[in-house]
């Protein structure tokens, strides 16, 4: 009789936005950090242009996983997201920090609600439920989203039009449907990112 596959369920918050802006995803256990971290940009609707970490414990890190640089910085180690498998560094109840972009720093909590067997027909990942839209890329953070719904919501502003045309439209910042969340298949994303293999 075939085992069955094993399924993570995460729960990712968008940090300082209120009402929050969060997703609910189910990956498969055999993921990688590289493999998560593709999983989350595509359900929160993020569009992967900038570097990511992963971070785990209290206070200034010694080690983060996601993208090694070269030049580094400091004594922070930085793990290769592709090499490390997610069931070393999860359980049930597991939360760490997942930022994206360093100079926005849009900070998400991440953390592990359960593990369950996958479900036969269902392909994974998968996006359950969630709410609110995913901020622009580049509107400067959470203080630069909030300052830019408020200028979305006064056509009168000064700055209406020169938003509405860097946005190429308008912004729905409650729309969300999880239906519509399509997954990229992370190795074809590391390959297009990387030119190369893993």
């Amino acid at each position: 009789m075939p085992v069955k596959r094993k399924i993570y369920e995460f729960m990712v918050t968008l940090l300082d936005t209120k009402p929050a802006i969060w997703r609910r995803i189910q990956v498969p256990e055999t993921y990688t950090f590289w493999d998560l971290h593709v999983a989350i940009q595509d359900s929160m609707g993020w569009l992967d242009c900038h570097l990511h970490a992963f971070r785990f414990g209290k206070g200034r890190p010694r080690w983060e996983i996601g993208i090694p640089d070269d030049d580094g910085f400091d004594d922070l180690r930085i793990l290769p997201g592709w090499e490390v498998p997610i069931s070393e560094y999860f359980d049930v109840g597991t939360e760490c920090l997942y930022e994206y972009d360093f100079g926005d720093s849009w900070v998400h909590a991440l953390t592990l609600e359960g593990m369950l067997l996958a479900k036969k027909g269902q392909r994974y990942p998968v996006c359950l439920e969630g709410e609110r839209a995913c901020p622009p890329e580049d509107c400067g953070g959470v203080g630069g989203y909030y300052r830019l719904l408020e200028i979305l919501s006064d056509p009168t502003h000064e700055e209406y039009d020169e938003f509405i045309a860097w946005l190429g439209g308008t912004h729905d910042p409650i729309s969300f449907d999880p239906a519509k969340v399509k997954f990229d298949n992370p190795k074809k994303r590391w390959e297009s990112a990387f030119s190369g293999g893993i």
